[in-house]
């Protein structure tokens, strides 16, 4: 079993990444704002969130411990 333990600055701006992300999705899929605005701002929002998809994953991965290596015993043992 894995757990995985990040400080509340570094769990909010993954979750933010991740919001900017689907907003940006969400507005290009919308029709509220005109074509022009709804595209250049949706567009920006998805490429913030793709290009910050690597470091995000980086410190998820870097942060998962094992736990049967820390000498934890799983309840199913």
């Amino acid at each position: 079993m894995k757990t995985l333990e990040l400080r509340l600055p570094v769990f909010g701006s993954i979750v933010a990444t991740r919001a900017a992300l689907g907003f940006g999705a969400g507005l290009l899929l919308s029709d509220k704002l005109s074509a022009r605005k709804r595209r250049a701002i949706g567009l920006a929002l998805v490429a913030l969130g793709v290009v910050t998809t690597i470091p995000a994953v980086r410190t998820v991965r870097s942060h998962l411990h094992d736990l049967s290596s820390r000498g934890y015993q799983s309840a199913l043992d």
